[in-house]
């Protein structure tokens, strides 16, 4: 996991690409999550609290301009 510093280095289109795969590892992890036990819980918080930092990235590249 990235943190925010390394995250606004990074180009647009990457972003969203690591956006749209966290949220799929996110639905997977839930869908998992109802079908059988899930190894490690805290991948949830984890992945939640990413999306959001590239969620506030993406929202203050957008204000910018």
């Amino acid at each position: 996991m990235s943190d925010a510093k390394e995250l606004r280095d990074k180009p647009t289109e990457d972003l969203e690409r690591d956006l749209e795969g966290l949220v799929e590892g996110l639905f997977k992890l839930r869908f998992r999550k109802v079908t059988d036990v899930v190894e490690n819980p805290a991948e949830f918080k984890k992945s939640r609290r990413q999306i959001a930092r590239i969620k506030t990235i993406l929202r203050e590249r957008g204000i910018k301009r």
